[in-house]
């Protein structure tokens, strides 16, 4: 672990789709970049996942993550609104996938009880602890500090994943 790893965190959303980078050396980390990818409200569904697909590209691009994660959607609406969000997800999966940067995923409650210490923290906690975990982080909104703190989930993670992959 001579190495920084550079990670991407996507929180997926087809109105507001958080992304969040970070370097990780051992249990160091540091602040790279954060955003929100908003396609058009307007359009087509088909459109709407391109324009999703087409900008994360370009984040993915532009910092170069060698590992990417991506939250796990918790959804308690309808059954359309978890349906177009799970549409929204599968691009998040596949935009680094085709990539060929390997996605790992984590559970909602993970990445609270990983970044908070708790797994039903709301948006201030996950927002204060990504400040004081990146003191350097500069993000606006919930879904970049959700991101963020899926990328600082990951990073805490990563090597128990990296085991088990290999004994299974």
């Amino acid at each position: 672990m001579n190495a920084s790893i550079r990670i991407i965190g996507i929180d997926p959303g087809l109105r507001r789709c958080g992304w969040g980078v970070i370097d990780t050396l051992g249990n160091r980390l540091s602040f790279v970049g954060a955003g929100t990818v908003t396609p058009p409200i307007e359009g087509s569904l088909a459109e709407r996942l391109a324009v999703l697909f087409a900008d994360l590209g370009a984040v993915l691009d532009r910092f170069a993550p060698q590992e990417a994660a991506v939250e796990e959607t918790f959804v308690n609406a309808g059954a359309r609104s978890a349906l177009i969000l799970g549409q929204a997800r599968g691009v998040a999966l596949l935009s680094p996938a085709v990539r060929h940067i390997e996605v790992s995923e984590y559970a909602t409650n993970l990445v609270k009880k990983t970044v908070v210490g708790t797994g039903h923290a709301d948006k201030a906690q996950i927002q204060l602890m990504v400040k004081t975990l990146l003191p350097a982080a500069n993000f606006k909104g919930a879904d970049a500090a959700d991101a963020l703190a899926v990328a600082i989930c990951h990073a805490h993670h990563r090597v128990a994943n990296m085991r088990l992959k290999a004994l299974a």
